[in-house]
């Protein structure tokens, strides 16, 4: 079993950046792919960025390609979401997840943060 807790959401204005945290509870971590997910209020979860388990490969949602760039942390049990350039359009509950295959569809994902709220103002 793996615990997800995600950090570092919170008020920013367009233009800004903020920096999300997922860390997890079992040294396993490490050898899953994981990937951060958003939802919007009355929309559903969408795809943000994933992570290959080795942490040297990496995919993004169109939407913030060139603007978030995800990275895993090992010694720490850490993946980080580093977002810039943040537009009212982000605003959404952001979610980390692992998993144990290469994949953009939640279904494949395992385990789930709790979520943490990201809102951008204009």
């Amino acid at each position: 079993q793996v615990q997800l807790v995600e950090s570092g959401g919170g008020l920013v204005q367009a233009g800004g950046s903020l920096r999300l945290s997922c860390t997890a509870s079992a040294r396993t971590f490490n050898y899953y792919v994981v990937g951060w997910f958003r939802q919007a209020p009355g929309k559903e979860r969408d795809f943000v960025a994933t992570i290959g388990w080795r942490g040297d490969t990496t995919e993004y949602a169109d939407s913030v390609k060139g603007r978030f760039t995800i990275s895993k942390d090992k010694p720490r049990n850490m993946v980080l979401l580093e977002m810039s350039s943040l537009k009212p359009e982000d605003t959404a509950v952001y979610y980390c997840a692992a998993g144990s295959r290469w994949s953009f569809v939640q279904d494949d994902y395992e385990y789930w943060g709790q979520g943490t709220q990201v809102t951008v103002s204009s």
